[in-house]
């Protein structure tokens, strides 16, 4: 995975143990809301991300899904280059 990408997600979830500090000093607390929780939302996001960044390539790189991609494909056999 691209280190900017751990980066944002990093900052995310300093972001969110800021917000769970912040209102811990003004007595609001949120039992599903910890950082047992915002690691695992963590470790989600890193899992997520390459899934999703995987999916689309997939998608990109397949011929078969849109009509130019069907014509391109057939004169791709034509041509004998596929």
């Amino acid at each position: 995975m691209d280190d900017k990408l751990k980066q944002y997600i990093g900052l995310f979830g300093g972001l969110l143990s800021a917000i769970l500090l912040f209102l811990g000093t003004l007595n609001v607390e949120f039992e599903w809301f910890n950082m047992e929780s915002i690691g695992a939302f963590e470790g989600v996001l890193i899992a997520a991300v390459p899934f999703v960044l995987l999916v689309y390539g997939v998608y990109k790189n397949t011929y078969v899904l849109s009509e130019k991609a069907k014509k391109q494909e057939r004169a791709l056999k034509q041509r004998g280059l596929k």
